[in-house]
């Protein structure tokens, strides 16, 4: 059988931002990430038997320009930042806080693409 795992984090600075629960959280996140950058981060991991676990970490950067308190009320009211790690969706309204993005764009959304595929096919699978 073989097993595959993701999880994904948002730094910002030193900081670990939470998977946003409520949209309390929503807000402070997205009030902490106008303006600034910060990292998406990954990490995939496959189990497969006859294979030892294969891993990767992916970091993308993200830029956000800087958001009004409106922008930011509307989007904590459409809720689509809940359950997602750091409180925004860049695959969803989201998408217009982003100023720039070096790296894995399918990372941000959730799961690096281009690695997962590489690690599947480092196990015998073919994409």
């Amino acid at each position: 059988m073989l097993v595959l795992g993701a999880d994904t984090a948002v730094a910002c600075g030193r900081r670990i931002l939470p998977k946003a629960e409520d949209a309390e959280t929503v807000r402070a996140c997205l009030t902490l990430l106008s303006g600034r950058r910060h990292q998406v981060i990954t990490a995939v991991a496959v189990a497969a038997p006859g294979h030892e676990i294969r891993t990767r970490i992916v970091v993308t950067a993200v830029a956000f320009r800087r958001l009004s308190a409106t922008e930011i009320e509307t989007y904590v009211q459409s809720r689509e930042g809940e359950g997602k790690a750091g409180g925004y969706a860049i695959q969803g309204r989201a998408e217009v806080f982003v100023r720039r993005i070096n790296g894995s764009y399918s990372n941000v959304v959730g799961l690096p693409l281009a690695e997962t595929v590489s690690l599947l096919r480092d196990c015998g699978y073919g994409c």
